[in-house]
Order: structure tokens, then sequence, then C-alpha cells
């Protein structure tokens, strides 16, 4: 018998469950999965991002502030203890301070994201919104279910269709409506600068370094001379900027320049590098120059998403870095 009134009790904790709060929780996480299935080109990201970032969150944070709904002018007359009875506000309300509680959750995810070791990344703030959406949904139906029946704040559509035609404040009501959605598109405009560039996509760069006798990296001071068959050290540098995990190919190549055009080019190696999402790779590498002695030629350090092209070149390259070095005899 006991087995049988807990599986009924956990059936009607199911059935109780606040429908808005379902919806809100698994919209976080189906948005959060489409932000780590699609590149930062995906128009559908761009879309998932903006309900993450400007409603959910703040949703949430309303049903926790107030499980109760809006108790009908009447009852507010003829209530005897005020006190007694949980305040509560209508579903207007509702999405117009779930805008306004975003807008301030957002920045405070983002600023504290930089202090972990997740950094500040699209997939981290992503992440980040949908955890706090999803634990403060929960905490927000545990405080609505708490709420007696009659005064439990619900959503039905077709009920509140019918207060509003029946209702002598239903201008009012349209004049909230169009508030919330002035309020909406100021914030959504707010976000759109933030949001914008990460679907555009972001960058890569690509450095080359030399070390000093301490070990540290500096910059232009690679080698301007080499004897015959001696290797020209450097240390490579890849940051990855692009929104999501990449994988690089980097071309050495040797150039022979005359007046201003490349009239032969002899690739030194070939490296393929993969980078995290925010995170910069080092290592140190070298090139021999196959050129003769007394020639002065251009090693051009030539970076491609994935494969490179048959005859990889300046121009067909995503990035491109370079220096001279002149070969002596002997």
């Amino acid at each position: 018998m006991s087995h049988r009134t807990n599986t009924r009790t956990g059936v009607g904790i199911v059935r109780r469950y606040p429908f808005d709060l379902a919806a809100v929780s698994i919209g976080a996480l189906l948005a959060y999965a489409v932000v780590m299935r699609f590149g930062s080109d995906s128009s559908l990201r761009l879309f998932v991002t903006f309900p993450l970032a400007l409603f959910f969150p703040g949703y949430a944070g309303v049903s926790v502030l107030f499980p109760a709904d809006k108790r009908a002018a009447q009852e507010t007359a003829t209530a005897t203890t005020a006190a007694a009875r949980p305040r509560g506000i209508d579903a207007v309300e509702r999405a117009g301070l779930a805008f306004v509680l975003s807008l301030a959750a957002v920045p405070v995810v983002a600023i504290a994201l930089p202090f972990t070791e997740w950094g500040l990344t699209t997939t981290s703030i992503a992440a980040a919104l949908t955890v706090v959406t999803v634990v403060t949904a929960q905490l927000g139906a545990i405080r609505r279910l708490r709420v007696p029946d009659g005064e439990r704040f619900s959503v039905s559509p077709i009920a509140g269709l019918e207060r509003l035609r029946g209702d002598d404040t239903g201008g009012a009501t349209v004049s909230s409506i169009v508030l919330v959605l002035a309020i909406g598109t100021a914030v959504s405009a707010l976000f759109v600068g933030f949001l914008f560039p990460v679907s555009a996509g972001g960058f890569t760069e690509l450095a080359l370094y030399s070390e000093n006798e301490d070990g540290e990296m500096v910059a232009g001071q690679l080698p301007s001379e080499v004897a015959t068959g001696e290797s020209v050290p450097f240390v490579l540098s890849i940051e990855n900027q692009e929104g999501e995990r990449q994988d690089y190919t980097v071309v050495a190549q040797q150039q022979i320049v005359s007046d201003g055009e490349v009239v032969e080019r002899t690739e030194l190696r070939q490296l393929e590098v993969s980078v995290g999402d925010g995170a910069t790779e080092t290592g140190r590498q070298s090139v021999t120059p196959t050129a003769e002695p007394g020639e002065t030629v251009r090693i051009a350090v030539l970076l491609y998403h994935g494969e490179p092209p048959a005859d990889p070149t300046v121009d067909n390259a995503a990035e491109e870095t370079h220096f001279w070095v002149s070969v002596t005899g002997g």
C-alpha cells in the first residue's frame, strides 16, 4: 500500500508541476544544446541566444520572488489580513520583470566567468545561463507549489483571454502589454551588440616570437642571418577566439621574391594544431632555409582552417606572418 501511495504522490507532483517553469527549463537546455552543436555562423544559434540571455533567467527569478497570482480588486478590498496571503503579480508584470532581471543577471555572469577556469567564451556563457535558469526555476516551482491552489499563479492562455474580455480594466491591461513589448525591444537592442559578434564569428591570431636568455618570448628579434644548412628557431603562437574549438594547419614556406612578386615557393614544413575556444597554443618550432649562400628569402608562415589548398599562398591563407633571412656561406 505504501508503494502505491508514493507512486500516486509522485504522479501528483508531476501533474502539479508548473507548466511555464518546465517550459523555461527545457527551453534553456535546448538553447544550450544548439549553442554546443552549431557553429558561430549559424542563424539558429543566434536565434536561441536571445531567449536564453533576455528572458529565461529573469522569468525563473520572478517565479521565486512572486509564487502567487495577483489578487483581484474585490479580493484586495475585502481582505482582512493582507499579510496572511502571499502577494503576487499577473502574467504581464512577470514578463516585464523577466526582461529586467535578465538584464541584471547576464552582466553578473559575464563578470564572474573570467575568474573561473572556463573563462569568458560563448559556450561558458550559455552554460552558466542555463544552470542559473534551471536551478532558479526549480526553486520557483517549490515556492509556487507551497502556495494554496486558489492563490497559486498558473499559466492558462484561455483563462487569460476570458479574463481580458470580461475585465473593465482591459484598456490598462493592453497598455501594460505594450509597455512589456517596448521593454523587451529595448533590452533586445541592447544585447544585439553582444550577441551579433559572437554569432558572426570571432578571430584567430597568429604570431611568431623568439626566446631571450631568460626563456621569455619577445617579438621582432628573429635571426636575420643563418649559415647554410642552419635552422631558424622561433616560437609559434596561435590564439583562437572563434567561439569553438578549431583545427588548424600551419604551412612554413620559403619564398623567393623579385620586384615584389613571389617567383619561387618551397614548403619547409607543415604542422597540424588543434586549439580550444578562447585558448592560445604556443610551441617551439624551426625551419631550415634551402636557399643558396648569398640569397635573402622570405619565410612565410601560413595558417589555414582545416586542410590547406594544393597551392598555399599568402592570398589564400586565413592568417599570415613572415620574416626575412639571409643565407650565408659555411
